[in-house]
């Protein structure tokens, strides 16, 4: 039986994103439309079994777009779920009339829209609501083949470094029966004497090479790779949530990489190399309240070697119950991942299976997909936004010291005071971020409300002559 199809009609991207990921998931064919006349066109060409509406849209509202497939004797009998924000007017007589059946306010959770959608569709259907199926796609772990091409690999680039030496030696051979001499000595005869000479050949600098022209996937398991630029993020964990992958996820940017690990298509940890210093794990312990920041910078201070980690070390030392530091862990891992989501250039990998190390096995986070990309679209569609005005980390920003008497400070938060506090035309944002100890998305976006009210301005740099 095909997928019921629905089409989503809302102008706010991460709203499409996020029901299109949940929907999908649950087995629905969906299809999207930015707004009340594409959603028209869309429906018109593709009957659905079912329009999620907006009510508030540019061009066509809720309303009109209900009224106009009123009209459409192909369509008026199409159920439809209006979806719409706390403040937005909209009565009990309107959702009762114009094909409108049940209505879903926003923010809503991935298991209110599946239920409501899977209600909807077997209610008007006169069948049974689909099942939450794998997503067909590739195997990612043919361990079988995988092994095979890596053995392959590694004959054959043993044989050639044996066969090089090999030959140097039949070269001998030859050149003193050219001569007219006897046998070269250097030239083994019996088996005890070749395998020396093959072991001399596979010396520590040898294996060292053919190590490092293999390529590590052969023995990993099989890898699923690409460009950022090509296939966005969100595809690649959406993908190994859906198959219920277990391995390791590494995105790499510059000199910049997070792994992430999955566990049967959870998230239980991810580390980043490279990274800035507001994602090291001590920002989410002293935000969080978990620690005060004094007594966090003493145990910094006094922090010996060893190689533990902090986390385990302050658990250890009784500084953090072990609750505390997962909540800490979970943080961490969701803002890496957050990060890595508005990247828009850079690679990705992906070796199913395998161990994950110790660390990661201890903390399990299990932390749900759907649940971290719906918030990470929300803040990659803010990044975008305010990359539009802070393009670039070195920029310099100057008070309107005028500005801001008028306004006064009482109705800024005490965040957003720390942070106008530190604009005095020599810090960059770089230096506000690492002088605030707040994150670089939460300084970036109250640097851009700042400059939106007009309380600070960047500073225009001078032009050499």
């Amino acid at each position: 039986m095909a997928a019921a199809r629905v089409l989503v009609i809302d102008d706010s991207p991460t709203i499409v994103r996020v029901v299109q990921l949940v929907l999908t998931k649950a087995g629905f064919a969906v299809e999207a439309a930015a707004d009340g006349e594409a959603g028209l066109a869309a429906a018109r060409a593709h009957r659905p079994d079912l329009i999620l509406l907006d009510f508030v849209m540019p061009k066509m509202n809720g309303y009109q777009v209900c009224r106009e497939l009123a009209a459409d004797a192909a369509l008026r009998d199409v159920p439809v779920v209006l979806m719409s924000a706390k403040g937005d007017q909209v009565g009990e007589r309107f959702v009762k009339v114009m094909g409108i059946v049940d209505y879903i306010t926003k923010p809503f959770s991935p298991e209110a829209i599946t239920a409501v959608v899977q209600h909807t569709v077997a209610k008007y259907q006169g069948g049974e609501a689909p099942r939450t199926d794998a997503v067909a796609a590739a195997d990612l772990a043919d361990g079988g083949a995988g092994r095979g091409r890596a053995l392959a690999a590694l004959r054959g680039l043993l044989t050639e470094v044996v066969a090089t030496r090999v030959a140097a030696l039949f070269a001998l051979a030859d050149a003193a029966g050219d001569a007219g001499g006897d046998r070269d000595a250097r030239v083994p005869t019996d088996a005890t004497a070749i395998a020396d000479t093959v072991r001399s050949a596979l010396d520590d600098d040898a294996l060292a090479g053919v190590v490092a022209r293999l390529d590590p996937a052969l023995f990993d398991g099989e890898s699923l790779r690409g460009d950022l630029r090509v296939i966005p993020l969100a595809e690649v964990v959406q993908l190994l949530d859906h198959q219920e992958q277990s391995g390791v996820l590494t995105v790499a940017r510059g000199e910049t990489r997070i792994d992430v690990y999955f566990r049967r298509g959870r998230i239980d940890q991810a580390l980043g190399q490279g990274t800035a210093d507001d994602l090291l794990l001590g920002r989410y312990i002293v935000d969080g309240e978990l620690m005060p920041r004094g007594e966090f910078d003493a145990f910094l201070a006094s922090r010996g070697g060893g190689g533990r980690l902090i986390g385990e070390q302050l658990v250890r030392m009784g500084h953090l119950s072990p609750a505390d530091r997962r909540a800490a862990l979970s943080r961490q891992t969701s803002e890496l991942l957050y990060e890595a989501l508005r990247w828009r250039y850079g690679s990705f990998r992906f070796v199913a299976g395998g161990e994950a190390p110790a660390p990661v096995v201890e903390a399990a986070l299990e932390l749900d997909v759907e649940a971290l990309l719906m918030e990470g679209f929300r803040r990659v569609d803010e990044w975008h936004l305010i990359e539009r005005a802070i393009d670039d980390f070195e920029l310099v920003f100057l008070r309107n010291e005028d500005a801001v008497a008028q306004m006064g400070r009482g109705r800024l938060t005490r965040e957003e005071l720390a942070v106008l506090e530190l604009v005095n035309g020599k810090n960059t944002v770089k230096d506000i971020v690492r002088k605030s100890r707040m994150g670089s998305f939460e300084v970036s976006k109250m640097l851009y409300r700042l400059l939106s009210i007009k309380l600070v301005r960047r500073r225009v740099q001078p032009v050499a002559v």
